[in-house]
């Protein structure tokens, strides 16, 4: 399996002849590109920033063998598009060739009492080799080898981020959801969670348009 980390919360996995988007969102400028090779998209929440609702939709069109997982507001804003977009919850399984996929997690991260908080599910592949959490700190009850690492946005903290790698224990983690951060920022913020810092677990920094093997 491989990933391909584009800017922003959205990754490309690849295994064997099968590829996965999870993300794609409108600060991701490649996106349409991504989701244009990809045999399905998995969404995990309905925030501008994970889920461009007009490029998917067009991708729906142009790409009839193209499936969509995602939330109840994911779903909604799409349509069905005769049975190609799923809901997913909590305890779902599914796969996408030789992809299997479980879905853990029910809510967003809280931001403020003011703004309310989005279903956000996060997406478990291949029995722990990648989880995905979107914008949430929400820890599977199963292994994961790499966990994607959220570490820039209104509601991440690096206090609960460090106590979120903790619970998780992954093998590896690669920062997610960075953009907000200044080259500074991401090397400071890699310097406090990683191998010295807080968790005791290296975080690898990928660029954007890098592929790594998982």
């Amino acid at each position: 399996m491989q990933l391909t980390k584009h800017a922003h919360a959205c990754v490309t996995i690849e295994k064997d002849d099968t590829r996965l988007v999870i993300d794609p969102g409108t600060f991701t400028p490649d996106a349409a590109q991504a989701v244009g090779r990809a045999h399905a998209v998995l969404i995990t929440h309905e925030h501008f920033d994970h889920f461009d609702d007009k490029l998917v939709a067009a991708a729906l069109r142009a790409q009839p063998g193209l499936r969509v997982y995602g939330t109840g507001a994911v779903a909604a804003a799409l349509g069905d598009h005769e049975g190609r977009v799923r809901t997913v919850t909590a305890g779902d399984t599914f796969s996408v060739g030789s992809v299997t996929v479980a879905v853990h997690g029910h809510l967003h991260a809280p931001i403020h009492t003011d703004i309310p908080c989005p279903d956000n599910v996060g997406y478990l592949l291949d029995g722990g080799a990648l989880y995905h959490p979107g914008d949430a700190y929400f820890a599977p009850d199963a292994p994961v080898h790499t966990l994607l690492l959220p570490t820039s946005g209104p509601w991440t903290k690096l206090g609960e981020a460090a106590d979120y790698v903790r619970a998780v224990k992954p093998r590896r983690v690669i920062q997610i959801h960075e953009l907000m951060l200044s080259d500074l920022g991401q090397t400071s913020t890699a310097t406090i969670l990683g191998e010295n810092g807080l968790t005791g677990i290296p975080i690898d920094r990928v660029e954007p348009g890098t592929t790594v093997p998982l």
